[in-house]
């Protein structure tokens, strides 16, 4: 008894017309898909449409003409004032105020008076040289004073003591006193150097 070979089971592709048929199908229904969008959208167009502009103005009813300009008088021009010029005066620049002050006591008041009138009067200094050697003397002192402030402005020996250490001592103390304002201008002072100290 023969057998019959046995084949191997191989892929076997379906007839062409199956093939041509599912292709035609599907290019029939994408065809009537597009036409049906096509006819939806498609505007309607109308030839040659004529378009009009239509302007139209609204008034409100009953409208009343605008008032005619009624011509106002013109005012009458301002009078004219004319500016007074006023002459610039500069004062006269301030004089400055003289001090009056008490007739200023001549040079013969005596030396009492003269410390009453100083309101700084301190005594001269015997200096310890001039004492050691028992250095002695009498003079005049001359002290020029500014009545306005009273200071002693200067001052110098009329008469000297006889030694220069005495004189520049006295010198030296008669400028620092001070006067009351107004009242002397230039004072002599007798001074006296002895060995207890400065006398005047």
């Amino acid at each position: 008894m023969a057998t019959t070979p046995v084949r191997p089971l191989l892929f076997q592709p379906a007839p062409r017309w199956h093939l041509w048929t599912a292709l035609g199908g599907a290019v029939a229904i994408h065809l009537t898909a597009v036409a049906l969008a096509q006819k939806h959208e498609a505007p309607v167009d109308i030839p040659n449409a004529p378009t009009a502009i239509i302007e139209a103005t609204l008034a409100p009813p009953d409208a009343t003409p605008p008032p005619e300009d009624i011509p106002l008088p013109e005012p009458p021009p301002p009078p004219e004032i004319k500016p007074e010029y006023v002459e610039e005066r500069t004062p006269p620049p301030r004089q400055p105020v003289a001090q009056k002050f008490a007739p200023i006591k001549s040079l013969a008041m005596s030396m009492s008076r003269a410390k009453a009138l100083a309101i700084f009067a301190p005594r001269p200094q015997y200096p310890y040289e001039a004492r050691s050697r028992h250095i002695t003397g009498s003079g005049v002192c001359v002290a020029d004073v500014d009545p306005a402030t009273g200071n002693v402005t200067d001052a110098s020996m009329a008469q000297s003591i006889g030694n220069p250490i005495l004189d520049s001592a006295a010198v030296s103390a008669f400028r620092q006193w001070r006067f009351r304002p107004g009242t002397v201008s230039k004072v002599r002072i007798p001074i006296t150097f002895t060995m207890t100290g400065a006398s005047y």
